[in-house]
């Protein structure tokens, strides 16, 4: 089947919106994507497996694509891995390396990758109208895949149990696999343990908390040392929710808490609405203030069913993200490709106001290099400078190539720092960071950005609180050719949104108003 949907794809170039096409954020070739799945690093390769249609660039026919990248940068499409068929649609999951050999797929020398995905069962199957969970598996090296006979290995009789993410856990019991996923419309996390992975038992189950007017998706757990200290360790669930995030439409959240093989327990802290905001019998704009004290991986509009690497070196996590929104991801102005991922981003935990909080830095160096900074040699360095009245002028992007633009900034007098990126000579156009010193808010604006008619929802301002501890902004922008992720403080507040501007709107300026700002450090480059 694979090499049937294979020889069915286009053997033209890329044509359509080329100069929308991402420099450095993975996108398939002429196709549909959405949620990564199966990220798992192997044989010096990270693999990134996908949702993807084969056949178009809208959502359907949900089959497992697949990409590789030695660097997280630069990634290699490969044929579809796991296609679907007359009986299932592949919906999400994740790969393990089997190095037990505890399934019998492999070898104790040549362990097999363990595909462990979503069935969504069509017509033709007996299993019609349920979502449960199955194997596949592959001995060469993520090349080839055979679904297991035995399939499914665990379901709940659910039309809507899905997005499995399996990882090995070492307790007082001995190891095991432990599988989270969810009940999606009952916003819960159910928890599962097994010894071969064909064989479940049932754990536990968390929430609804939090976020909880949407279908709960893709969920995540791992452990993370706090502050790098490996006697304080927590546990981080992951949990997107669709609609229903703090920008509105689709968004990552997640809690922090303890894992003892069995449940996981969330800090106090870090659970704001407990049995969740839809429980709340309060107004809108209460519901929306709850949301707010939530803990989100994003702020933006554009960055939803993050997960984490399986076997990432050097005990790193790492995760990626959908760059999109289910408000309006079918529509997107691009061709014949439609989707792409957020940058793969370094997930660490710290102590921020005595409580354990997530920072995200994006994944830009090559091996060998110091890690975060750009290869390229920077376009614009610059130290202690005034912005007092008059913008300055950042180098222009540059087709063919993303952007980086990393500032410290003394707000000073000012009553906003304003960035405008995409912008266009007479400065109407443009997408708008600003910080407002006042209101302690860092926001993107987008709603004269370039092309945002093709959906009503388009048109937005996503905003986050951010507080300088220090009284310094500190800023790492990563701009693409549809896109903008913002890392501030550090990583720990996270924006991304897609953005399609004008051809000929290029420049970037930054400004203060209301008064006088510093730039304390200042430099752009570009990365390819």
């Amino acid at each position: 089947m694979s090499t049937f949907l294979d020889a069915a794809r286009p053997e033209t170039p890329p044509a359509g919106t080329a100069r929308f096409r991402p420099a450095i954020h993975f996108t398939a070739r002429d196709t549909w994507l959405n949620d990564p799945n199966g990220l798992v690093f192997h044989n010096g390769l990270y693999h990134l497996f996908f949702q993807n249609n084969p056949y178009g660039n809208v959502w359907g026919n949900m089959s497992w694509g697949h990409a590789t990248s030695p660097d997280l940068v630069h990634w290699t499409e490969h044929p579809v891995a796991i296609a679907c068929d007359e009986a299932e649609d592949i919906f999400s999951g994740s790969v393990v390396v089997d190095h037990g050999n505890t399934s019998g797929f492999g070898t104790a020398g040549a362990p097999a990758l363990v595909a462990i995905y979503t069935s969504a069962y069509k017509t033709a199957s007996e299993h019609h109208g349920t979502q449960a969970q199955s194997l596949a598996y592959s001995v060469d090296a993520g090349l080839t895949w055979q679904k297991y006979d035995g399939n499914p290995v665990l379901t709940r009789n659910s039309a809507h149990f899905r997005d499995p993410k399996v990882f090995r856990y070492q307790g007082e019991q001995g190891a095991c696999w432990i599988m989270v996923a969810v009940e999606a419309q009952h916003q819960k996390v159910v928890l599962y343990r097994s010894e071969d992975l064909k064989s479940w038992d049932f754990l536990s189950e968390f929430g609804p908390a939090n976020a909880d007017a949407g279908e709960w998706e893709c969920p995540d757990l791992f452990p993370l040392p706090v502050d790098g200290d490996p006697d304080n360790t927590k546990w981080v669930l992951i949990v997107n929710v669709n609609p229903g995030a703090v920008a509105g439409g689709s968004g990552g959240q997640y809690f922090v808490g303890q894992f003892d093989g069995v449940r996981f327990v969330p800090d106090a802290g870090s659970v704001a609405v407990p049995g969740g905001v839809s429980a709340l019998d309060a107004s809108a704009a209460a519901a929306a203030a709850a949301l707010r004290q939530c803990l989100w991986l994003d702020w933006g509009r554009d960055c939803y069913a993050s997960v984490s690497f399986s076997d990432a070196p050097d005990g790193r996590r790492i995760i990626i993200g959908w760059m999109n929104n289910w408000d309006y991801a079918n529509e997107l102005p691009t061709a014949p490709w439609r989707s792409s991922m957020t940058l793969a981003r370094e997930v660490r935990l710290i102590l921020v106001n005595g409580a354990a909080r997530l920072v995200q830095r994006p994944v830009l160096a090559r091996p060998g290099e110091e890690e975060g900074l750009p290869a390229a040699a920077p376009l614009m360095t610059m130290g202690v400078t005034a912005l007092n009245g008059k913008a300055l002028r950042l180098p222009d992007a540059v087709p063919g190539a993303a952007q980086v633009i990393e500032a410290d900034i003394d707000p000073g007098g000012a009553d906003r720092v304003e960035l405008r990126i995409f912008g266009s000579n007479d400065g109407t156009h443009g997408a708008v960071l600003s910080y407002d010193t006042a209101r302690a808010q860092l926001s993107l604006d987008r709603r004269h950005s370039g092309d945002t008619g093709f959906h009503a929802t388009f048109p937005s301002v996503e905003s986050a609180p951010l507080v300088l501890d220090d009284g310094v902004l500190k800023l790492q922008i990563v701009v693409d050719h549809c896109s903008v992720e913002v890392f501030a403080q550090g990583g720990t507040v996270v924006l991304t949104d897609l953005v399609f501007p004008a051809a000929e709107h290029r420049q970037s300026w930054l400004s203060a108003e209301g008064g006088p700002a510093t730039i304390l450090n200042l430099a752009v480059s570009t990365l390819t």
